[in-house]
């Protein structure tokens, strides 16, 4: 196998973990909101209503149309409990920001 052959398996092999990334996980942000004062990012596994950089309130906008504390809290807790975290990163604010449209809520 020459170097340029090998280039390509090496991008098709990136490509390929790429696409799996993308369809199989979800970056979900949790906000700083009174109980989890710092936030959180977290990695999880795809469920069907999640988008691949996702938010409670992301979700609460694009399944009820808006945000308040009840949906919140039900989003929240139907993915700690439905998905399968692999990671637990700090709070990034721009992925909040991706996940919304840009759009702010109060905590």
């Amino acid at each position: 196998m020459n170097k340029k052959s090998g280039m390509i398996v090496v991008l098709l092999i990136v490509l390929a973990a790429g696409l799996v990334f993308y369809t199989q996980f979800t970056i979900f942000v949790v906000q700083p909101i009174g109980a989890l004062p710092e936030g959180k990012t977290l990695i999880i596994s795809r469920l069907n209503k999640t988008e691949f950089i996702d938010s409670a309130d992301a979700m609460c906008e694009r399944l009820q149309g808006g945000v308040n504390l009840l949906c919140r809290g039900a989003m929240l807790g139907a993915v700690i409990e439905k998905a399968t975290i692999y990671a637990r990163l700090p709070y990034r604010e721009w992925f909040y920001q991706v996940s919304t449209g840009g759009k702010e809520y109060d905590r």
